[in-house]
């Protein structure tokens, strides 16, 4: 190459190796970014991209720092069987990334049947330089763990409940005073910053920590899992006890050296504040932003409802739609929510769909789905509105529009009854003027065909609704009184307590009775139904308990024929059982059995005599505890009976031979208690008498009348007589001048 000045220059002779070094493209050297992952399904020729996919999404979901695209999936494939081996090559943009998603994804769920195992490619030779020689491995002995619900099986039959005072949790037995006993108190593991919870089924007891949540179980209440959640302030359990949501105020915020994995969270959950956990694996399996409602400071919760078969989790997105995810993928069911214009609250059936018989008559079972029921407020020109629908299925089985719903306060509220069976919509309604406020309840008949709605019309406000367990009655408090929006300090409320009970003859619900004049405003059904306890809490001048039966007189009502009860045979059943009284109550529970009842006053909302109750359902006191800084109370939950219907069915027609060996115990107990007690105050009088004769002795020896003649002692002997006046009769006469 010539130049203007006349040089000549050979590109050959210019170095470009340093410009060359600063732009070159460097490749990975070796197989440090290669995973082998094993644990994915065996698939054909026709599933292979849909598999890649799948498999490439589970990966980019945990964050982009491990991300995974589709080509970069080898599926080794067999061509003998025409079907992949069950494990792909991954290739990842650098080792460090591989590491990464090692950390984040070994041991993840993929579906139902198959987990994640996964491996650094330059494993291999750690698997492939073996010694093949057989050794035979050293015998372990066998230590076996303790039951985690050992407690059902105590002889007596006794339920457990835990306490919380000052920082110190124990659990104890409750029975016959001879039975009660601390089960556990250990105040260095079994201790917590905020309370604690039992799950659904009293499995697992939860104690919070500024580090996250500890679960423990078995007799000796060992450490069964742990969750990784700083901060946290609401737990709540899945119904089945398979999983755990956590809540803190505070976002979620990875910093640098904190530890990664399945049970962590990664760059990909800041900033959010929900977590949802696998209990048996102790695995993070997604995260949510909480968003408060429209026109509410605090946050709904529980934030995510379950439905009652651990298949799916929603959570409504005020105004817009209804997710519902599946578990244990977390994924968001069918691709796509439940759009829907204007939704403010969801609430899930209980129990689902009643399984049905195949129309073909084959005796084969159709699959129960669930069903979840939502409500929307007038939007436009379209009614308020409550639909009822099935899931997966998603097909609408039934809508009821409302009309002149109010706008203020909570102008509709879904309440299940526990078996499913039925809905009631509580519903708060203007008059056309807009000036009074009144409630109906639209209650839907779910177990029968087309589902029927019947509306029960009320004059006054509803506060409080719940249903009888298992049964067709409920019970509602409702008031007229017009302090009730603002009751102001030291001010009762009026109230009054109506009961209802389903009439088949009328497909109505009828008016059993009302008591007027009341201070209630919570009701406490028993879990076996029956039995209702109306109660005042949270008032600083009334603090009652009302304890009544509604099946009084069963017996004798039993024995009529269905259709020739009187009208007023059908509140003549209704009882009250006993008055009681709890200063300052703030907790009111029932135990599982049905047959107890705790009250408790907690430090967490006034200071005065604090302590515990537990009263019979009659509403006789059984014990009473005064203890400063108490905080909580609660019955540990039983799970469902293992019990068929028809071996339920034999137990109460025998039930009076299986009582006789209780009857016996009791008697024998009572035998002994009178024995010892007997016992116990011969010995004292055998004490007394001893004590009584050795007195006698040093004192005869003292004085030395012990070897003087009787004589002498009678007659040094001293008589005195004592006069005593007695009036026998008085009688005044006047004399009149």
């Amino acid at each position: 190459m010539t130049v203007s000045n006349g040089s000549v220059y050979d590109d050959d002779d210019i170095d470009y190796t340093d410009i060359e070094e600063k732009y070159r493209v460097r490749f990975e050297e070796g197989f440090d970014n290669i995973l082998v992952i094993d644990g994915v399904p065996v698939v054909d020729e026709s599933r292979v991209e849909k598999l890649r996919t799948k498999i490439a999404k589970e990966f980019t979901r945990k964050g982009k720092s491990v991300a995974l695209k589709p080509e970069d999936i080898t599926i080794p494939w067999n061509n003998a069987t025409g079907k992949s081996n069950g494990y792909v090559f991954a290739e990842f943009r650098s080792a460090e990334a591989a590491n990464n998603a090692l950390n984040e994804m070994n041991g993840h769920p993929f579906d139902v049947r198959h987990t994640f195992s996964i491996n650094l490619f330059t494993d291999i030779e750690k698997f492939v330089d073996l010694d093949e020689t057989y050794v035979e491995p050293e015998r372990e002995e066998y230590e076996p763990k303790e039951h985690l619900r050992a407690w059902l099986t105590d002889p007596q039959g006794r339920d457990q409940y835990v306490t919380y005072r000052g920082d110190e949790v124990a659990v104890r037995w409750h029975g016959k005073p001879s039975q009660s006993e601390v089960a556990y108190e250990d105040h260095q593991n079994l201790r917590t910053e905020l309370y604690v919870s039992w799950s659904p089924m009293g499995t697992y007891i939860a104690t919070l920590h500024p580090q996250g949540i500890r679960l423990w179980g078995g007799p000796s209440f060992q450490l069964q899992a742990r969750f990784f959640h700083p901060l946290v302030r609401l737990i709540d359990f899945s119904p089945c006890e398979n999983y755990l949501v956590t809540w803190s105020n505070n976002d979620i915020a990875v910093a640098e050296g904190m530890p990664q994995g399945p049970r962590f969270f990664s760059a990909e959950d800041e900033g959010n504040n929900i977590a949802v956990w696998d209990i048996k694996t102790g695995n993070l399996l997604r995260t949510f932003a909480a968003v408060p409602e429209e026109g509410k400071k605090q946050m709904g919760w529980p934030a995510l409802k379950w439905s009652a078969d651990d298949k799916f989790v929603g959570r409504v997105t005020a105004g817009q739609q209804i997710s519902v995810y599946e578990l244990p993928s977390m994924g968001l069911q069918g691709k796509r929510s439940l759009k829907i214009e204007g939704v403010v609250d969801f609430e899930w059936c209980p129990h689902g769909d009643k399984e049905q018989e195949d129309p073909a008559g084959k005796g084969v079972k159709k699959v129960a789905e669930n069903m979840l029921a939502y409500w929307t407020p007038e939007v436009a020109n379209q009614p308020a509105r409550v639909t009822l629908i099935n899931f997966p299925g998603r097909s609408i089985l039934r809508q009821k529009n409302l009309f002149n719903v109010s706008e203020a306060g909570f102008h509709c509220k879904l309440y299940w009854q526990n078996q499913g069976d039925f809905l009631c919509v509580r519903v708060d309604r203007h008059t056309k003027t807009k000036k009074s406020i009144f409630c109906n309840l639209e209650i839907f008949r779910v177990r029968e065909k087309d589902y029927p709605v019947e509306v029960v019309e009320l004059k006054d406000t509803v506060t409080d609704f719940s249903w009888e367990p298992k049964g067709e009655r409920f019970a509602i408090v409702s008031s007229s009184d017009p302090n009730l929006g603002n009751p102001g300090p030291g001010i009762t409320i009026k109230t009054d307590v109506s009961f209802y009970q389903l009439d088949h003859g009328k497909n109505d619900f009828k008016l059993l009775r009302t008591l007027a004049g009341r201070t209630t405003n919570t009701i406490r059904w028993s879990p076996r139904g029956r039995n209702v306890v109306l109660a005042t809490v949270g008032s600083t001048s009334k603090s009652e308990l009302e304890f009544w039966d509604l099946d009084f007189n069963l017996d004798e009502l039993s024995g009529r024929r269905e259709g020739q009860a009187q009208k007023e045979d059908w509140a003549a059943g209704i009882q009250q059982l006993g008055i009681s009284d709890h200063y300052g109550v703030t907790d009111v529970e029932w135990d599982p059995s049905g047959r107890y009842l705790a009250t408790a006053a907690s430090a967490w909302t006034h200071t005065l005599e604090n302590g515990y109750a537990i009263w019979d359902f009659r509403g006789q006191e059984v014990e009473r505890h005064l203890l400063d800084r108490f905080k909580q109370f609660l019955w540990r939950p039983r799970p469902p009976s293992l019990l068929s219907k028809e071996q339920k069915r034999l137990v109460r027609k025998n039930l009076k031979e299986f009582s006789r060996a209780f009857d016996e115990e009791d008697a024998a107990e009572e035998s002994n208690v009178s024995a010892e007690l007997i016992a116990h105050r011969k010995r004292l009088v055998d004490e007394w008498n001893a004590w009584r004769a050795r007195c006698k002795e040093e004192v005869a020896e003292e004085l030395g009348v012990g070897q003087e003649p009787s004589g002498r002692q009678e007659e040094e002997r001293e008589e005195i007589e004592v006069w005593v006046e007695e009036v026998i009769e008085q009688t005044e006469e006047v004399v009149v001048d």
